[in-house]
């Protein structure tokens, strides 16, 4: 039995973090395509100009306000999906922020905030989402993770953290989703090109434009691959450089970003005093 795979005429598409990047580029993208596309993010005035973008296209886009690191917010969202707009046929859930880490300067909001958007913010979508899916019996789930969750690297402490759960998280759900009737799938991309990922220590080649990532997640939404990883090149190293032993795997890191040759944050300058300093 072959998994489901959303199409225009089975329902509605819902983006998260959709105002700009990848949620931005695919929901272009899939509203080409035919789809109706429901888009969420915090920015109002960025939804309303995406939605202005898609005249003349086969599809359409329903902007939906919300944060979604609040709960109540994403109910709301979902709960005008399916009162207001139709059947929700698929879920991808990409709010996303990267905030580079160093251990020389740690900073508490650096982590809680990475964690509410990376990883509450999915659960907040993912828990109302679900719940409409079933009813339905059937429905399509795709959550963003990075290759930065296939291990650690320099800077990447908090946003690699939220990651490495996500793909976790997808594995776990696929085992009880499959018996529902809800497909899950794991989008890992290599680095895309986005203000705050331009300073992560793996950024050593150029990195994909948002629209490339658009083209090749819309494709593999329609595969029957679990994960969706590209490019394959990259994102196959990655995976490789996980299986060596840590001291290999350590050192090589090093190598690919010069990471140890690089000066310490505290060479440039001072560290942020803790509060209780």
């Amino acid at each position: 039995m072959r998994d489901f795979i959303a199409r225009p005429e089975h329902g509605i598409v819902w983006i998260s973090g959709a105002s700009s990047g990848i949620g931005r580029a695919l929901a272009l993208k899939l509203a080409g395509e035919g789809y109706k596309v429901a888009v969420t993010a915090r920015s109002h005035e960025k939804l309303v100009e995406l939605q202005a973008e898609v005249s003349g296209l086969s599809g359409s886009i329903v902007v939906l306000d919300g944060d979604v690191t609040d709960a109540e917010d994403m109910e709301h969202a979902m709960a005008s999906i399916e009162y207001e707009h139709g059947t929700l046929a698929m879920a991808i859930l990409n709010a996303d922020l990267c905030l580079p880490v160093h251990a020389e300067d740690l900073n508490r909001a650096d982590f809680e905030r990475t964690f509410a958007v990376n990883l509450s913010g999915v659960v907040n979508c993912l828990l109302p989402a679900i719940r409409h899916m079933k009813a339905k019996g059937q429905g399509q789930i795709a959550i963003i993770s990075s290759v930065a969750g296939y291990g650690g690297v320099p800077t990447g402490a908090a946003y690699g953290a939220t990651k490495a759960a996500l793909i976790n998280m997808a594995e776990s759900l696929k085992f009880d989703l499959d018996k529902m009737g809800i497909r899950i799938q794991l989008v890992s991309p290599g680095f895309v090109d986005m203000p705050a990922m331009r300073k992560n220590a793996l950024l050593t080649a150029e990195p994909l434009s948002p629209d490339e990532a658009a083209r090749q997640i819309a494709a593999g939404l329609k595969s029957q691959a679990f994960e969706i990883a590209f490019p394959k090149r990259f994102t196959t190293m990655m995976k490789l450089a996980r299986l060596l032993p840590y001291s290999a795997y350590f050192a090589l890191v090093n190598r690919v970003t010069g990471w140890r040759e690089r000066p310490s944050l505290t060479d440039h300058h001072p560290v942020t005093p803790h509060p209780a300093e």
